[in-house]
């Protein structure tokens, strides 16, 4: 499944996408890692975006996506869940609460149903901070202050 197109538009070009499905309906970066190069293991570069494989493994690609420092993660809005708490809460800078429930879509570009959870946009690096704060998408903006 691929995240709704309209998602990408509003946040702007990418350098690399990660986690990106084998086959896909349109190009989310300039690059592509798939589950064949294991986006976790190779070298991560320029602006990121991370729609990583939900469960345990987002917290993986998430905690990558803080080391690297200037990322754009989408996750279904599991707050109560410890990767939420080590690689959200704890090292992002910027969250955007999207309104309502994302209809993802299928590697044809068909439109699939609606997830079965709200989703959130996570922001590492002033850059995508910005983005997240100024972006045409329907939803809440939330700064996270990281000072003791």
């Amino acid at each position: 499944m691929a995240y709704p197109p309209h998602i990408l538009r509003a946040l702007g070009e990418f350098d690399l996408d990660p986690c990106s499905p084998i086959t896909r309906p349109w190009d989310t970066a300039h690059h592509h890692y798939t589950v064949i190069e294991d986006g976790l293991k190779m070298p991560w570069f320029g602006r990121v975006w991370c729609n990583p494989p939900y469960g345990e493994a987002a917290g993986k690609f998430l905690a990558k996506c803080a080391s690297h420092g200037n990322a754009m993660g989408l996750v279904f809005t599991r707050m109560e869940t410890q990767w939420f708490y080590s690689a959200v809460w704890d090292k992002a800078d910027a969250l955007f609460f999207i309104k309502g429930r994302l209809a993802f879509h299928h590697v044809t570009g068909e439109k699939g149903g609606s997830a079965g959870c709200g989703s959130v946009l996570v922001a590492y690096g002033k850059n995508n901070v910005d983005v997240l704060r100024n972006c045409t998408l329907e939803g809440r903006f939330i700064l996270l202050n990281h000072e003791q």
